[in-house]
C-alpha cells in the first residue's frame, strides 16, 4: 500500500458509475472530473471538502469498507479503497441515494 499522501489511482470501470457519469451535462461533468483529478489519499482522509464517510451497512467485494465522497455540490460517489486504487462503484446526483444501496 502506498503512503497516505500519494496520488489516488482511480478505477472508473464500474458500469453503474459510467452510466451516470456519461449522462451528466458538461458543467457537472467538469466539476466531477476536476474533483477526481485533485485527489490524493491525504486530502481524501484529512480534509473536510470531500466529506469521506463510511457507509456502515455496505462491504466491498474485497471485504473493505465502502465510503461515500462528495465530488461536487450535487454529486456523491460510492467507492472503496483497494491498495493504491479508489474503486468507484456508483455516482449519485441525489446525495441521499448514495446511502440507500
Amino acid at each position: 500500500m502506498a503512503a497516505a499522501g500519494s496520488r489516488v489511482r482511480l478505477d472508473l470501470n464500474s458500469p453503474e458509475f459510467q452510466d451516470v457519469l456519461f449522462r451528466f451535462e458538461s458543467a457537472e461533468l467538469k466539476q466531477v472530473v476536476a474533483s477526481l483529478r485533485r485527489l490524493d489519499w491525504n486530502t481524501l482522509y484529512q480534509q473536510t471538502g470531500f466529506r469521506w464517510e463510511a457507509i456502515e451497512h455496505l462491504k466491498a467485494p474485497n471485504g473493505a469498507r465502502v465510503y461515500s465522497l462528495r465530488l461536487s455540490q450535487k454529486v456523491r460517489a460510492v467507492a472503496y479503497r483497494d491498495g493504491d486504487f479508489l474503486r468507484l462503484i456508483s455516482l449519485h446526483p441525489d446525495h441521499d441515494s448514495a446511502y440507500e444501496r
